[in-house]
């Protein structure tokens, strides 16, 4: 029944706005799974959240408004013993406390009383310097492994360019040499593909260049020949590689070990992220409908003033057309609006307006209305339109 209330509502609609202002997956799982709330304390919670991160959006550039990424999903496996970060993930857990880094680093700094409850919500997080001291080392300011990350993959490393160098030197003599017996032209030059060194040479004195024959042009005129005396070097090359890459997984296996006992409160500072992403996600959207937040009301009265339907008012902005803002009042006395009226006369976007702004300020949404608007908290809503 939830459902149809949203659809006929539209409330669907703002549910699919928000969730497309989100940077993560969880954010955007959040907005698709925040219900309805009857409990004004809870309703009262999420408005302020919300309307905390909307000032913050507004007046706060030094607030990290990206570097928001999902974690949970590769964080979580590393429980296991067996299981190892891979390098992907390690950039991205850099970014992700350096996020939180940022974040922590603005909540201390902001006075006591700014932005209480977003404060609060920070207040047992923390930035974990040793983690990232170690990811430091790891990796350079590319994202990319060091050579320094441990004493064998330097040795690896080195051996590479040295192999690499002798490579470049010898196939240069090697062109040199058949340029001087005719084998290739003067014009000739190494070509690397598929990072192999080769030579071109004519299709008629491919044979004359001991080695092997890599490829050939479109037109069959010339052949890339790599070299037989540099083949072997490759091999070498290739050997090294292949313990480059098993280095890399050691370290990040090594690496994992030590992020483990570390990994409760990484999972918490993940959902804290989370967290803000889809306060932001909700903050964003309040400011493109320019929105605010109502006073809850606790005598039974519900005062909507200037309200505006904010996918009408989106639409008609698209075609140049201005919102006729909408006031009313109902108490417990006078608890019933009878509106009458011609066809196309506003009838339903009066019905729409009134239970949209209801549901979304029941779902911790800030509504497009005057600030001096007072809502009351109800159980449920019903709409027969």
């Amino acid at each position: 029944m939830d459902a149809i209330l949203e659809h006929k509502l539209g409330f669907d609609k703002i549910r699919d706005i928000i969730a497309a202002r989100c940077l993560t997956e969880y954010a955007s799982d959040r907005v698709r799974e925040e219900e309805f709330s009857s409990s004004e304390k809870e309703v009262r919670r999420r408005l302020e959240l919300t309307d905390e991160m909307r000032l913050i959006l507004m007046f706060e550039e030094s607030f990290p408004t990206n570097g928001y990424i999902d974690c949970l999903g590769f964080l979580k496996p590393l429980e296991k013993p067996s299981v190892a970060i891979d390098l992907l993930s390690l950039r991205k857990l850099k970014t992700v406390l350096e996020t939180l880094r940022k974040v922590i680093y603005f909540f201390d700094s902001v006075k006591d009383g700014v932005y209480p409850n977003l404060k609060k919500m920070s207040s047992g997080v923390v930035s974990f310097a040793e983690i990232s001291r170690r990811i430091d080392g790891i990796l350079d300011r590319y994202s990319e492994v060091k050579d320094t990350a441990s004493d064998e993959l330097y040795n690896i490393r080195k051996s590479l360019r040295d192999k690499e160098g002798t490579i470049s030197k010898r196939i240069n003599i090697i062109l040199r040499r058949a340029k001087e017996e005719g084998i290739a032209e003067d014009g000739a030059s190494v070509t690397v593909r598929d990072g192999k060194m080769l030579i071109p040479v004519s299709a008629a004195n491919k044979k004359k260049i001991p080695g092997f024959i890599y490829d050939e042009s479109a037109s069959g005129k010339t052949a890339f020949i790599e070299p037989a005396e540099v083949v072997e070097l490759d091999n070498e090359i290739r050997e090294l590689k292949f313990a480059e890459q098993r280095e890399i997984v050691r370290i990040l296996a090594e690496f994992s070990d030590f992020l483990r006992p570390y990994l409760p409160d990484l999972l918490d500072a993940a959902v804290f992220l989370g967290e803000l992403d889809f306060l932001m996600a909700k903050a964003q959207t309040a400011l493109d409908f320019v929105c605010g937040m109502p006073i809850i009301s606790n005598n039974g009265e519900l005062s909507l003033r200037k309200a505006r339907h904010p996918l009408l008012e989106r639409s008609l902005k698209k075609e140049g057309r201005a919102i006729v803002p909408m006031t009313a009042t109902l108490t417990p006395q006078q608890h019933i609006l009878l509106v009458s009226g011609p066809n196309a006369g506003g009838k339903s976007v009066c019905l729409k307006t009134f239970g949209l702004l209801q549901y979304m300020f029941q779902w911790g949404m800030l509504i497009p209305t005057s600030e001096t608007s007072e809502l009351m908290v109800f159980d449920r809503i019903m709409a027969d339109i």
